[in-house]
């Protein structure tokens, strides 16, 4: 296989453009590039994520979702290319599940915390809202498979669900927000 990158400055997008698939430039501030910006920015996020100790099972899960992001970023530039399906979307589903099996129920909400492992997944969970809202607004003028964005969505839920999961296989307490009807008021 030849080198993917033989050179990697080109100066082809110095005036505030780059190319697509079909070699057409756009603008870097096209919806398309944004949602392609920020599906890196999360996949560099879990390459943060991956240097905590983390349970097996979400270490594994995030090992494979840097390349599912990668894939979902090919499709986008390259939309011929099928990254998520419906399947895809059930094994996600399915691990969330498998997570939530050892979780007590939610009674109350609660806050990013508890432990920096945590924390962090609470905060690749909002760059997955934030991405999921890129698409849909990149949907809105271009077509975007729905499995991509029903994917993304499922993304946010398995991160929440796993940033819990940390905690209970770390022996500490989730961060109960508190009613502000309930909390002691200082005087």
């Amino acid at each position: 296989m030849g080198h993917r990158l033989s050179k990697i400055y080109t100066r082809t997008g110095d005036a505030g453009t780059t190319a697509v698939s079909d070699g057409k430039r756009i603008s870097k501030s096209s919806p398309r590039i944004k949602a392609l910006g920020a599906l890196d920015c999360l996949n560099a996020h879990i390459g943060i994520m991956l240097c905590e100790a983390l349970p097996p099972l979400v270490q594994t899960q995030l090992e494979r979702l840097q390349h599912i992001l990668f894939d979902i970023g090919g499709e986008l530039s390259m939309p011929e290319l099928v990254s998520v399906t419906g399947e895809s979307i059930k094994e996600l589903e399915n691990q969330i599940d498998l997570m939530n099996e050892s979780l007590e129920p939610l009674k109350e909400f609660i806050l990013p915390g508890g432990s920096k492992a945590s924390a962090q997944c609470h905060l690749l969970r909002t760059e997955t809202r934030s991405i999921e809202i890129q698409l849909i607004e990149l949907h809105e003028t271009e077509t975007l498979r729905q499995d991509i964005t029903a994917y993304v969505n499922r993304l946010s839920d398995w991160f929440f669900v796993a940033a819990r999961y940390i905690l209970l296989q770390e022996g500490k307490p989730e961060v109960l927000w508190k009613n502000p009807y309930s909390r002691p008021q200082h005087s």
